[in-house]
């Protein structure tokens, strides 16, 4: 029987340990800390294909100069001395155009369009967690804010994509807990969400009721063809790797070719109590805030913050998403805060993720999808999968060649 090890037991690395025991591959998953450490565990849980956009696009230009000034602005970058981190953002910054915008979103658009139907296929083969669909609400201070984003999902139906949206009369008809201050709602159809810490424990628990073995605690230092080293020395043989570690995928995947460089953006989220239950998920794009029932509480999310990825959270980024919330809801107590959490999503200059083989026969990559590992984890763990077992490289995951 044909063996591979995936390093990293978040969204995307057991979605590809699953699809492998779905070719009847024997799996070992490894992780240093344990499944949904990373940025799996405390995001917004969106499954929203329709929202899975570049995040560079030309209102970079006009935001970031302004942001970089604003204490209580979603992108962060510290100023400090990080030649890495500054050609990053240089690199970054050259896909804040409109022809760079497309040419993005023309690659992710067929990936896009699977996404959904691999978590309907996560169910149908025992994975025992929900997902639930939207409406989601999208909500504005003022008539001159939606523009971006009646812009972008114009932008996402022009690609092929099905969005539905509407305006809603009433901001306030779906989610009483928007404060007077939003002025314009609209609502965002054919999506859907889920707990995403609770939906990554269940896929784990699916992977290791069909043999597969999850090692936590197991920090590997160095990967070779047919080979993994962990912190100690202990070695293990596979017949194929997958880097799966997210924002910390260089360390392992930079001596194997892969040089597009993988930079932290992190995010942050807390969940409050609310007055009544809150059903639907509400995004407010202006401020880039975005909020998820969460077992009984409200998950509110937000922030862009380019640091490393093992740096100590910053209680100022909370404090900035609190002081956006303040002026947006009502019936919330934003000072009674639970679970504050910060992780660190894996953004590429280009905006495309890393998916496929490196230089190293046998040694595959799967990361690097910014905003995105949630929604599109499962699928790409499927076309990996078959990547590895059968040699064929499926449409949709070429553009993400790691080597390019």
């Amino acid at each position: 029987m044909a063996r591979s090890i995936v390093i990293g037991a978040g969204m995307v690395g057991l979605a590809t340990a699953w699809h492998l025991q779905e070719h009847g591959v024997e799996v070992t998953v490894l992780d240093r800390t344990g499944v949904a450490a990373g940025s799996s565990w405390g995001n917004a849980g969106w499954l929203t294909p329709g929202k899975a956009i570049p995040l560079a696009d030309p209102s970079l230009w006009t935001y970031g100069p302004t942001a970089l000034l604003n204490p209580d602005a979603a992108l962060h970058v510290p100023f400090r001395a990080d030649p890495g981190l500054w050609s990053f953002l240089a690199r970054f910054a050259v896909h804040g155009t409109m022809r760079a915008w497309n040419r993005t979103m023309a690659a992710l658009t067929p990936i896009d369009k699977l996404a959904l139907a691999s978590f309907d296929e996560l169910a149908d083969g025992g994975v025992d967690a929900w997902t639930r669909k939207g409406p989601f609400v999208i909500g504005f201070t003022d008539e001159a804010h939606s523009r971006g984003f009646l812009h972008e999902i114009e932008g996402v139906i022009r690609h092929g994509q099905d969005v539905p949206f509407e305006r809603l009369d009433d901001p306030r008809s779906l989610v009483s807990q928007l404060s007077d201050a939003v002025t314009v709602a609209y609502r965002l159809d054919g999506q859907r969400f889920i707990e995403p810490g609770p939906f990554v424990e269940a896929l784990a628990d699916a992977v290791r009721a069909r043999g597969g073995e999850i090692r936590a605690g197991a920090t590997v230092t160095a990967v070779d063809t047919g080979r993994v080293t962990l912190a100690g020395g202990e070695q293990l043989t596979a017949d194929s790797v997958v880097i799966a570690t997210g924002a910390w995928m260089p360390q392992l995947a930079r001596p194997l070719g892969v040089r597009v460089r993988v930079q932290a953006g992190r995010g942050y989220s807390f969940t409050v109590d609310t007055d009544e239950p809150i059903e639907h998920p509400v995004y407010l794009p202006f401020q880039r805030i975005a909020c998820t029932p969460y077992q009984g509480r409200f998950r509110i999310a937000g922030t862009m913050e380019f640091r490393r990825p093992d740096e100590p959270q910053q209680p100022r980024r909370i404090q900035a998403i609190v002081n956006q919330a303040r002026t947006l809801f009502t019936g919330m107590d934003l000072d009674d805060r639970h679970d504050e959490w910060v992780g660190s999503r894996p953004v590429t200059p280009d905006g495309l993720p890393l998916v496929g083989a490196t230089r190293a026969p046998g040694v595959y990559v799967a990361g690097g999808h910014g905003m995105w590992g949630i929604v599109l984890g499962p699928v790409t763990g499927k076309l990996l999968a078959e990547q590895i077992v059968t040699g064929r490289v499926d449409p949709a995951i070429a553009p993400f060649d790691p080597l390019r």
